[in-house]
């Protein structure tokens, strides 16, 4: 029977998020009885810390199941206050702070409220592969920034000053990135500071989700903090998913200025009203209660990080870059352009080399075309140490393969 399902315009403005294309072909293969060693997925592979489940628990037994305030119990939001006050050294009100279910659903809402046809968002290539299409949703124009390796591929000034248009409305900076995993430093950030005090039409959307996973010894700077005159402009997003494992509780927040919360508030409150009250009882002893949990995985993701920037360097043709923070490496692939397979197939971009590294040797990785940067790939190593260097080896073997 022929569908009478019509899809609004809108639809046909965004794709289907690359990494979850690339989980789900990951989980066709493995039921289908192939050993894939799987790289592509970006959740931590740690558990929920074990106080943080029992608080959940807590919450069922005392009956905290009911709808809460749009922008969370107060609770949560101290927690929250808690949190940036601790990382960033802000102080933010409770007319200050929003919270959704996860950081991606915050994003979506904030570009929801401020985004009319035709208005332009600028987007530092390599970006996180919902960045343009959440803007596309919303009618507006994703602007590509081209960064450059010589700045670590991060924005500088003078890309942002050249980008800056009429029609801009926002920027958004990811420190520590995806898939990058740069981190910006308080001079880098001080610099697009006063670039944005030159153009005060320009709000700045700060993802900071991975903030806390940092391997330089402290949290990844905030632009909030390092330009408190500019604090009314930035909306901080962070959430509990990726310092705290706890991605399927899907519990993200943001704090900037009380008009811009109050338009993402008025959306979440005829959407989904308010977060689930368990996801906020958790997320409130994740912020409020021992932060061991930080102290201890992060070295491990270190560990991981060396282990696979060390392994995928001595591999001709690859040059993996070392982030600073998040769990991710983005492997320039460039050696390997042009090169044949032993079966016949040149390889023509990144996307072939993922589907070679996928068929020849069962290790799944993204391409780095789905961050608009190419010819790179990106691997995650929010999995175990055995997993890492059984995939960077069999990645060797089918480097060494090629012609």
């Amino acid at each position: 029977m022929a569908s009478s399902f019509r899809a609004a315009e809108r639809l046909g403005r965004i794709n289907p998020s690359p990494s979850t294309a690339a989980a789900a072909r990951v989980r066709e293969l493995k039921s289908a009885g192939r050993r894939i060693l799987d790289l592509t997925v970006g959740e931590p592979d740690f558990d929920t810390p074990d106080h943080v489940k029992q608080a959940a628990i807590a919450a069922i037994q005392a009956g905290e199941t009911k709808y809460t305030p749009v922008n969370g119990t107060p609770r949560l939001r101290e927690a929250i206050r808690g949190s940036l006050r601790r990382t960033h050294g802000i102080e933010y009100s409770d007319a200050e702070l929003t919270v959704g279910g996860g950081g991606k659903q915050v994003i979506f809402l904030a570009l929801m409220a401020t985004i009319d046809a035709g208005d332009e968002v600028l987007i530092p290539a390599p970006y996180w592969v919902s960045y343009p299409d959440m803007v596309r949703a919303n009618e507006g124009t994703p602007v590509i920034v081209e960064t450059r390796e010589a700045a670590g591929y991060k924005v500088t000034a003078g890309e942002l000053d050249a980008s800056i248009t009429d029609r801009t409305t926002w920027l958004i900076l990811n420190s520590p990135g995806n898939p990058s995993g740069a981190i910006y430093t308080e001079a880098e950030l001080a610099s697009l500071a006063d670039v944005l005090r030159r153009h005060p039409r320009v709000s700045v959307l700060s993802d900071e989700i991975y903030s806390e996973i940092s391997f330089t010894g402290a949290p990844a700077p905030s632009l909030a903090a390092v330009a408190p005159d500019l604090r009314h402009r930035v909306l901080v997003v962070s959430g509990v998913s990726k310092s705290y494992a706890m991605t399927g509780w899907r519990l993200g927040y943001a704090a900037g200025d009380p008009a811009l919360i109050g338009a993402i508030n008025t959306l979440q409150s005829q959407t989904s009203s308010c977060p689930s009250s368990i996801s906020q009882a958790a997320a409130a002893a994740a912020l409020e209660g021992p932060q061991d949990f930080i102290a201890e995985t992060v070295p491990v993701y270190r560990e991981r990080r060396d282990a696979a920037v060390a392994g995928l360097s001595r591999i001709e043709g690859l040059t993996p870059l070392a982030p600073d923070g998040a769990f991710y490496l983005y492997v320039d692939c460039a050696g390997m352009i042009g090169r044949t397979t032993p079966d016949g197939r040149v390889l023509q971009g990144d996307q072939d080399v993922t589907l070679y590294l996928l068929d020849s040797v069962g290790v799944a990785v993204i391409q780095g075309s789905a961050y608009g940067q190419s010819p790179f790939f990106r691997i995650s190593f929010a999995t175990d140490l055995d997993t890492i260097t059984s995939a960077v080896s069999a990645i060797g073997d089918a480097v060494a393969a090629l012609r």
